[in-house]
């Protein structure tokens, strides 16, 4: 028997990672209910097992779990309590898991607001590639009965699931995360550019340096991508400058200064400004490359 038959999952968000989520869980025997804010997306997964819901409220109605994969914020609340909002067909009893990244603050009120269900923050780091091939990271928030429940579902889109501690725990994890990825994603591409300008090959610099100190993911993969110009999206630019801001609303909330990741926001909106908001963030090599403030 496949591991989720007789799931009855609720998806909304049929973008970059949704996708590939949804093909995971259908190949472990859920039957999905899928919901997107262009019905065209939903309609291209569309397959046995998967049906396109017309709103958000739809795809919870028949749902045991609920699953949302949207861009920011405002995106999961809409989905949750707007007109057509999954809170008005999710059944008491029912589990809602957030795998987008959230803001701290309205993921506890949101949880708070949706009573009848249990309520688990289950952001995800990888990307594209990672919920590709079912291997993303996965960092949860909630209590330890409502972990338990997901846990089936979530061991089929990630290899690496870690309960944080409360709910909104997850997305403080995830905060760090970001915080972590964009400024490394600025060094690597600032080693590189250096290297470059200096008259050495820089992918013999990346090569030379990695297994040391400043071996790191970033290093391996986005480096890669800065050598070959390789800028199809797995992050965009603008997602990455989203959850900066809103690891700086959140440390601004506790009364932490963080300098450096204030300083990476403006790198984030310059990107932006010069039209490279949809590109994958490891393209901040360009704006490295081009200088600031240059054209």
């Amino acid at each position: 028997m496949k591991p989720l038959a007789g799931r009855r999952i609720g998806f909304i968000g049929t973008g970059v990672m949704g996708r590939w989520m949804i093909g995971h869980l259908a190949g472990a025997g859920a039957e999905l209910a899928i919901q997107n804010r262009s019905r065209a997306k939903a309609e291209a997964l569309a397959a046995p097992g998967i049906r396109v819901a017309d709103t958000p409220a739809d795809a919870a109605r028949a749902a045991d779990t609920l699953i949302l994969m949207v861009t920011d914020t405002t995106a999961v609340e809409g989905a949750l309590f707007g007109s057509g909002g999954a809170a008005e067909g999710l059944a008491r009893g029912s589990l809602v898991i957030d795998m987008g990244t959230t803001a701290v603050t309205a993921t506890r009120d949101f949880a708070a607001r949706l009573a009848q269900a249990d309520y688990v923050d289950a952001p995800v780091s990888g990307g594209e590639p990672a919920a590709r091939e079912a291997r993303l990271t996965i960092m949860a928030g909630g209590s330890e009965a409502a972990l338990a429940r997901a846990r089936p579902v979530l061991e089929r889109l990630g290899t690496r699931i870690t309960h944080v501690g409360g709910i909104g725990a997850g997305q403080v994890a995830k905060a760090a995360n970001q915080i972590i990825v964009a400024l490394t994603i600025g060094a690597v591409a600032e080693a590189l550019t250096l290297a470059k300008r200096a008259g050495v090959d820089p992918a013999r610099v990346r090569e030379a340096i990695r297994g040391g100190f400043a071996e790191s993911r970033i290093l391996e993969v986005h480096g890669e991508r800065m050598l070959t110009q390789a800028f199809e999206p797995g992050g965009r630019v603008k997602i990455q400058r989203k959850d900066v801001d809103q690891a700086l609303a959140l440390a601004r909330s506790l009364g932490l200064e963080l300098p450096a990741s204030a300083l990476s926001l403006t790198l984030w909106d310059e990107m932006i400004a010069r039209g490279w908001g949809d590109l994958d963030h490891s393209a901040l090599v360009k704006l490295i490359e081009a200088g600031r403030g240059g054209s």
